[in-house]
This record gives structure tokens, C-alpha cells and sequence, in this order.
């Protein structure tokens, strides 16, 4: 009788939980930014600005690939002096190849972050909106789940939104 009394304020106490949850949703933030128009017309952006430096970049690379293969080549033809200023100029082009590298990965992140911060505003403007006309209680962030019904996610929705 003790089991079938804890049991019942156990289920009891479960479709009281339901029944005071609300409406519940989930949204991929980051796809939904990613996803906008806005996005891929910032990307296509970011494409034409750093064409140039990206293209000094691979220059870069390939020379920093000559310099190592002609290191190998020439390893046990070459006196130690030749070998030397060969290793020499290729840590020279490799190191220089790095640094540009993180230099225009910077560059991008802080872009990347720039955009993201205009894009802020109008993201939290769609979705109180979507809260006050969905009658939302809650808004879960979609990495957090583990399962989520189709119908539960409004990230759709914010891009159509975002779109506009």
C-alpha cells in the first residue's frame, strides 16, 4: 500500500510538472545566424577582402614547399654550409608563412565577431517576438539536446525571419 501511495504522488507530481511547463522549443543559434542571407552576403565580403592576403598566402606556402623539398634533395650532395643556409631560408619563409597565417585568421575572427555583434540586436529582437507570439516559455539551445522533435524547433523560422 506504501508502494502504490508514493507511486501515485510520483505520477501525480509528474503531470503536475507537465501541466505547468508551457510551451518549450529549441534554437540553433548559430545555424540560424549562419544561415541568414546576411551571412553569406558577409562571407562573399570576406572572400573579396582577403583575396589578396590569402593569395600572399599560398605564394607563401609555396615557397616554403620549394625551399623544403630542395632541402631533401640536396641533403647529402650539398656541403654543410649550402645545407645550413637552405634550412635557414626555409624556417625563414615557414615561419613568415605561419605568422601571415594567424595574422588573417585573427583578421577573420575578429570580422567574424564584428558581424555577430550587429547581427545580435536584431536575432534577440525575432526571437522575443517568436516568445510573444508563440506564447514561449522556454527556448533551449539546440546543442544542449539530445533529441528534439522536429516540430519543436523554431531555428527555421528565425532565419525566414532574419531574412525579411
Amino acid at each position: 500500500m506504501r508502494r502504490l501511495t508514493t507511486l501515485l504522488a510520483a505520477a501525480a507530481l509528474l503531470v503536475s510538472v507537465q501541466a505547468n511547463a508551457g510551451k518549450i522549443v529549441v534554437l540553433d543559434v548559430q545555424r540560424a545566424l549562419l544561415s541568414s542571407n546576411a551571412a553569406s552576403d558577409f562571407r562573399k565580403q570576406l572572400q573579396e577582402e582577403f583575396a589578396d592576403d590569402e593569395k600572399q598566402l599560398v605564394d607563401l606556402e609555396k615557397q616554403a614547399r620549394v625551399l623544403q623539398e630542395k632541402l631533401q634533395k640536396n641533403a647529402g650532395l650539398s656541403s654543410d654550409e649550402e645545407v645550413k643556409q637552405l634550412r635557414l631560408q626555409f624556417q625563414k619563409a615557414f615561419g613568415e608563412y605561419q605568422r601571415r597565417g594567424q595574422e588573417l585568421q585573427q583578421q577573420r575572427a575578429q570580422r567574424e565577431q564584428v558581424f555577430i555583434g550587429e547581427m545580435k540586436p536584431r536575432l534577440d529582437e525575432i526571437i522575443q517576438g517568436l516568445i510573444k507570439a508563440q506564447d514561449i516559455d522556454l527556448i533551449v539551445n539546440k546543442q544542449a539536446a539530445i533529441y528534439v522533435v522536429p516540430s519543436l524547433d523554431i531555428t527555421q523560422s528565425v532565419v525566414e525571419q532574419l531574412n525579411k
